[in-house]
């Protein structure tokens, strides 16, 4: 277990995409070349359930449970869920919801578990520093997912998609073995309201906690005046920024302007999202700056104005490592060579209202046709909104659900106007989608930045069908001059 007290801060932060594109095979193989490698902390516990159901090709998570501090926890998981072999192809898989706001032992261990094993096996075998991201939007596993990172030991937890201020006074109280609490966002919820899920590290642990160190906090933000206000008003000390713009792929920022879009619905960005970097700076902390940043010029760019490196996503998406499957990185392959890649950021898929970034592939789920026959369905319920009933309890309901199902929820059918299942999608990409018994299996839904087109820069020669996740950080590298470390 390795600290990051001592270490100079990374120049490159690869990206945390989820659902397990940023899996633990990507963040290992950067965390090796010096630079932060880092793990999506989006649904593991579905992640790992559906991996284990598969059969756990190679023993990896296994391997990784082996070393689980409370064994009896993961010997409980394996017993449940783990096909020796893998289910056969069409068998459909158990899957997993989110856990509730007052969750069993059980239902915490799986999340505990899960984070664990993807931040060991990152870890596993090197002294490089692994981060894990999470989405602030997804609120009501974040307290078991960050205390089973740090049993792994992770070293960076970074978060974005909301104002999350709770999270380092969080850090501080898990490293400390104390118990801890969350306030969720609950939709009409009322002045005298306390929604908050909590968690008992010497409960969960029954007394046998083992030491924590603390991992450094970088919040994802879209502005310095949230920098700002996190660095005084957080929970406790906010150790960096990740300054995204809105060509990073995934979810982005609403505009901060007017709402106005362009002829194909997208939203337009003007002055008032250009981030001042100057004020970012005056907050006396390391910065980096995300959303189209994937070349060797942006990163001299980048390290000019002030900040201590970038954050690249899209580059390493597609890299060897990634767990994107590989029909659809030969898919994306294809299409950047042919010079047709078409990223439309859409301002209604994303279930949270956020805009969220797509990358136009027909026959997956952002071919508008397809999406239209698909049977609407939400099963996995990962960007679900939680909304107050009339007798004060919490009711959970999803724009993508069949639009009966939450207009009887007391949601606005206008809400569910091209909505797509992102949840279901981004499983799909990575090779672990629900096969269903109706025979109607789940699409893609790609999500990329708007500097895809880069990519074919990573490939060695022109004839090159791959690159790794090595070769992004060393054309990443190429300009940058590293100071030589003197000898003892």
């Amino acid at each position: 277990m390795s600290s990051t007290a001592s270490r100079a801060e990374p120049t490159i932060i690869q990206g945390g995409m989820g659902v397990a594109v940023s899996a633990w095979q990507l963040a290992r193989a950067v965390s090796k070349t010096g630079q932060l490698g880092v793990i999506s902390g989006t649904a593991l516990d579905a992640v790992m359930v559906r991996r284990l159901q598969l059969g756990d090709e190679g023993g990896h998570l296994r391997r990784a449970m082996a070393e689980f501090p409370y064994p009896e926890m993961a010997d409980r998981i394996l017993k449940k869920y783990f096909v020796e072999g893998g289910k056969a192809d069409g068998e459909p898989l158990v899957g997993t919801m989110v856990i509730p706001m007052e969750p069993t032992q059980e239902q915490l261990e799986l999340v505990v578990v899960a984070n664990f094993v993807e931040v060991y096996l990152a870890k596993e075998g090197h002294d490089g520093i692994v981060g894990v991201n999470f989405l602030e939007k997804i609120q009501l596993p974040t307290l078991p997912s960050i205390f089973g990172a740090m049993l792994a030991g992770v070293d960076y937890v970074l978060m974005g998609a909301g104002i999350p201020k709770a999270i380092p006074g969080i850090l501080d109280r898990l490293s400390e073995g104390k118990a801890v609490e969350l306030p969720i966002y609950i939709i009409g919820a009322e002045r005298d309201d306390n929604f908050v899920t909590r968690f008992d590290p010497v409960q969960f642990t029954n007394g046998e906690l083992p030491w924590l160190h603390r991992p450094k906090f970088l919040a994802i933000v879209a502005s310095a005046t949230l920098a700002n206000m996190l660095a005084k008003k957080a929970s406790g000390y906010v150790d960096g920024f990740i300054v995204e713009g809105p060509t990073a792929g995934g979810h982005n920022a609403p505009p901060r302007g007017p709402k106005q879009t362009n002829d194909r619905g997208e939203p337009l960005y003007g002055k008032r999202d250009v981030v001042d970097l100057n004020a970012i700076a005056a907050l006396g902390r390391p910065f980096w700056l995300a959303g189209s940043y994937g070349s060797p010029d942006q990163v001299m760019r980048a390290l000019e104005s002030g900040a201590t490196g970038v954050q690249v996503g899209t580059a390493f998406a597609f890299c060897e490592e990634s767990g994107f499957s590989g029909d659809i990185k030969d898919v994306v392959f294809n299409m950047v060579k042919a010079g047709e890649v078409d990223v439309k950021t859409d301002a209604e898929a994303s279930p949270t209202g956020f805009p969220f970034k797509v990358l136009q592939i027909e026959g997956t789920m952002s071919d508008e046709k397809v999406y239209k026959a698909r049977t609407r369905v939400c099963d996995l319920g990962f960007l679900r909104e939680g909304y107050r009933k009339p007798d004060g309890s919490v009711g959970w309901r999803c724009p993508s659900e069949k639009i009966a199902a939450f207009t009887y929820k007391g949601g606005d059918a206008d809400d569910t106007v091209g909505r797509k299942c992102v949840c279901n999608g981004l499983m799909t990409n990575v090779g672990l989608g629900q096969r269903r018994k109706n025979g109607e299996d789940e699409l893609p839904l790609v999500t990329c930045g708007n500097d895809v087109a880069g990519i074919k820069g990573f490939m060695k020669t022109a004839g090159s069908t791959s690159y790794s996740a090595a070769d992004v950080v060393e054309r990443l590298m190429s300009n940058v001059i590293v100071p030589a470390v003197a000898a003892h």
